[in-house]
């Protein structure tokens, strides 16, 4: 399918407790590429078959979690549409200068009234894969560095309000919803939604509490892979909530573990090829635990419990 308006998730900005020891554990354990820090003390990253600068920057504070999450579009035009759409349906929007974030263009800013800040963007730096665009090699020594994720796959975030989230990202920004959760009264609890054919580009659960983090995700090939990802955490001391497994939503094999700061991190692969044409899957409630772990059919305390 043509994939216009928001192409995908194009970087995550994540508090941590302390930076140094932040950049240890993205860069040896988690295997992101390092791509140096800014005047402000941010600290980049990309994985390593992402061709542009960066995905995740982390910044030192007193509180971990997330700052915001940003969205690549697919040229200008559409950033000053969207722009044009989001305060015609009543948000604030804000417009952050070029190089303000390293190699990257103007960004639309706005918070979604669960606390969450959203970004769109057109223009961030291609570096490239070390690969070159001419009979590249299949992977890069960088491919085998720790972890080692293909891209940053995509977000969960928690917050109060998940009915305004699902209203904007699907009548203003153009994104369609792939899976949901629902309570016995038929209020919505989860819900999964695309961008593009990948089974989910973000994603929200209700939670008392705004502006929370459950965990930035990020893809590996195969569930080899994630398996790999296990003893590399292990080896690392790297404290697992929950997996290896596989979940029935989104039939993605998983581990969830935490950062050095308490942030949840997910290392996901598989999923299905999803369509806007296609039907929702809604999972009553009392379904969750197979939602969740398939394997188990378990739903894990900590997973409805602990955000940053």
């Amino acid at each position: 399918m043509a994939i216009t308006g928001v192409l995908r998730p194009g970087h995550a900005q994540i508090r941590v407790l302390d930076l140094e020891e932040g950049v240890k554990f993205y860069r040896d354990v988690l295997g992101l590429v390092d791509m140096g820090r800014d005047s402000q003390g941010r600290h980049y990253f990309k994985a390593w078959d992402e061709r542009d600068h960066h995905s995740v920057l982390i910044r030192q504070a007193d509180k971990a979690g997330i700052d915001l999450f940003g969205f690549k579009v697919d040229s200008e035009e559409t950033l000053n549409k969207f722009e044009k759409d989001l305060q015609a349906y009543g948000v604030t929007t804000k417009r952050i200068p070029a190089g303000e974030m390293i190699n990257t263009g103007e960004r639309v800013q706005f918070t979604l009234n669960n606390g969450h800040t959203i970004e769109l963007y057109a223009d961030k730096k291609d570096v490239g894969n070390c690969q070159g665009y001419s009979h590249p090699k299949p992977w890069t020594p960088e491919a085998e560095h720790g972890i080692a994720p293909v891209r940053m796959d995509h977000a969960l975030l928690a917050g109060g309000d998940l009915d305004q989230a699902l209203d904007i990202f699907v009548n203003v920004l153009g994104f369609y919803l792939v899976e949901e959760v629902v309570a016995p009264d038929g209020m919505k609890v989860g819900i999964w939604l695309s961008c593009s054919n990948k089974v989910h580009d973000i994603a929200f659960l209700r939670h008392t509490e705004d502006a929370k983090l459950h965990h930035v995700s990020f893809y590996l090939d195969t569930w080899e892979k994630v398996l790999r990802a296990a003893d590399i955490m292990s080896m690392n001391e790297v404290p697992v909530d929950i997996g290896p497994t596989r979940h029935g939503i989104t039939r993605g094999a998983t581990i969830y573990a935490w950062d050095r700061s308490g942030n949840r991190f997910e290392t996901f692969a598989g999923g299905y090829i999803s369509y806007p044409d296609h039907k929702t899957l809604t999972w009553p409630l009392e379904h969750l635990p197979e939602g969740l772990d398939y394997a188990q059919r378990k739903l894990h305390e900590t997973f409805l419990t602990v955000f940053s």
